[in-house]
């Protein structure tokens, strides 16, 4: 049987504590552990989703290996073996550290998401029913809903530790993190995406909308936190896509729908998932990550 992680406890300095990562300090670096926590509408379920964590983290690290020629970013290491290495008051802790934890540098988080949309959907596609144009951006007329639209979009929004990010125009978040890292984190995110989608497609996966996070290593942008996950963006099967509707979803957009099917209210403390409904959500982590990575999760 699958061991499920919904909490650690690491004699480390416990620095955060997220939806989905514990995020422990070790002197000038991180260690981010994913567990098999997942949320929707902002609140974390009762029950996990096996080898979510696991997925979320060697994505991540896939991701950042193909973009490091676009962008730097802050992992150092995600073999369990090299981490207890560099921290011996770990070296118990292996076995839950295994797959599902990355050593990073510690960085100065810059204080927005960086959003990217190439498909209407979501709350994008709300926005452009309502307004015709998303974040002040104004698209054609007429585009249906998963249509992909003429070119992606740079949406940026505040992040939140607690409730939803609130999406923000270009020239606010200029004036809160200046023009020159404004423009470079735009840019860098632009990059990754056309760079992601292009990969991914070719593994029969549409990237149709993600979100990045930067932090500035002394005076220099690099990526952090993760990358094109299930969790951070809407992926969808390229062979069953055709826009007008609702799309198959890699990502938790699946637990959303049952939680919205029961008529939850949406506020704590949420419903357990049925077995039925987590064992799907983790066979749609699970190919994911065999279809970007090229190998089943169990080779790792």
């Amino acid at each position: 049987m699958i061991e499920v992680v919904l909490q650690t406890q690491l004699p480390l300095k416990l620095f955060k504590k997220g939806k989905v990562r514990d995020v422990y300090e070790a002197d000038e670096m991180f260690l981010i552990v994913a567990t098999d926590r997942i949320s929707a509408f902002d609140v974390v379920l009762p029950n996990g989703i096996p080898c979510k964590g696991k997925v979320l983290n060697l994505l991540s690290k896939f991701w950042f290996d193909f973009t490091k020629h676009i962008v730097p970013n802050h992992a150092i290491t995600t073999e369990s073996t090299e981490i207890v290495s560099r921290i011996e008051i770990l070296r118990d802790y292996e076995k839950i550290l295994r797959g599902r934890s990355m050593l990073v540098k510690k960085t100065a988080p810059v204080p927005v998401e960086c959003v990217v949309r190439g498909y209407l959907a979501g709350s994008g596609w709300k926005e452009y029913k309502e307004k015709g144009s998303i974040c002040g951006i104004k698209l054609p007329e007429g585009l249906r809903e998963s249509q992909r639209i003429p070119f992606p979009i740079f949406t940026p929004s505040t992040k939140k530790d607690a409730g939803h990010d609130i999406n923000i125009t270009e020239e606010k978040m200029m004036e809160m993190i200046g023009e020159k890292v404004g423009q470079e984190i735009k840019e860098k995110s632009l990059k990754i995406y056309d760079s992601a989608c292009e990969y991914a497609e070719q593994c029969g996966i549409i990237v149709a909308d993600t979100k990045f996070e930067f932090g500035m290593d002394n005076d220099k942008v690099i990526l952090i936190d993760e990358i094109l996950t299930p969790d951070s963006s809407r992926l969808w099967s390229k062979g069953e896509y055709a826009p007008g509707r609702s799309q198959n979803s890699f990502d938790k957009q699946f637990v959303r729908d049952y939680l919205e099917s029961i008529k939850w209210d949406k506020k704590p403390p949420a419903p357990v998932l049925p077995e039925e409904v987590v064992r799907k959500t983790t066979e749609k982590y699970l190919e994911a990550y065999r279809r970007i990575a090229g190998k089943n999760l169990e080779e790792k």
